[in-house]
């Protein structure tokens, strides 16, 4: 059993606003383990991403806190649900995103369908016991068939870690939250361009939105049982 830590928040002197309820996870009944985007596009020194410029070195570092979770997860018989983030080769399901926000996407041919940088790390295979979800926008349950996988398994408890914390993670963590699953994110085991990021959103997630906890609480939850 791991229990979360209640946020508490000051605005002033005379309000004090207590934090949620913690939020509790026994055991590994009714829960799914969602591994959000590892793909070698995010992950690897040599993805799209890095190709960009852009430092992947803090995704890369949640590649063994996600080994460590699915490793668990088999053991327990908790469900492992990979999503993975795919354009079409000619990204006409870009979106604003693709074509306005970020044209360099489709510039360097980044999580193309079929390429190895949409690809899961060689670190994180899926086996045929497992799920794999393609999407095409940050929160693995738009335009996807994520909740009737969930629904079928009889999920209440969701586990969610990958990357990146502050765009697909939390984009999922909170679609879960307003689904009334039990959200529990992994601290250790996501991922984000940047620290300050990373951080924000885990203090958001973890206020109103759900659990924060580490890689250790859930293994031990689900050992126990």
């Amino acid at each position: 059993m791991f229990t979360q830590e209640p946020y508490r928040l000051c605005s002033d002197k005379s309000l004090m606003l207590d934090g949620p309820m913690p939020l509790t996870l026994n055991g590994p009944d009714r829960t799914a383990l969602l591994v959000v985007d590892m793909q070698n596009g995010f992950c690897h020194p040599e993805g799209s991403f890095a190709k960009l410029g852009l430092d992947v070195s803090l995704c890369t570092a949640a590649i063994a806190g996600c080994q460590r979770l699915v490793d668990a997860a088999r053991a327990a018989r908790v469900p492992v649900i990979y999503t993975r983030y795919v354009y079409r080769a000619d990204y006409r399901d870009g979106g604003v995103l693709v074509h306005e926000l970020m044209p360099a996407l489709a510039s360097t041919g980044s999580l193309a369908a079929g390429t190895w940088d949409a690809e899961l790390v060689d670190e994180l295979p899926a086996t045929t016991d497992d799920f794999v979800i393609d999407k095409n926008r940050y929160s693995a349950f738009y335009g996807t068939g994520l909740e009737p996988v969930l629904t079928s398994l009889g999920v209440d408890n969701l586990v969610i870690c990958g990357v990146t914390t502050n765009m697909c993670v939390e984009t999922t963590a909170r679609d879960a939250s307003q689904r009334d699953y039990r959200v529990f994110v992994v601290s250790d085991a996501t991922g984000e361009l940047e620290k300050a990021r990373h951080d924000a959103a885990l203090v958001t997630l973890g206020f109103g939105f759900g659990a924060v906890v580490d890689t250790g609480a859930v293994v031990d939850a689900w050992s126990a049982a």
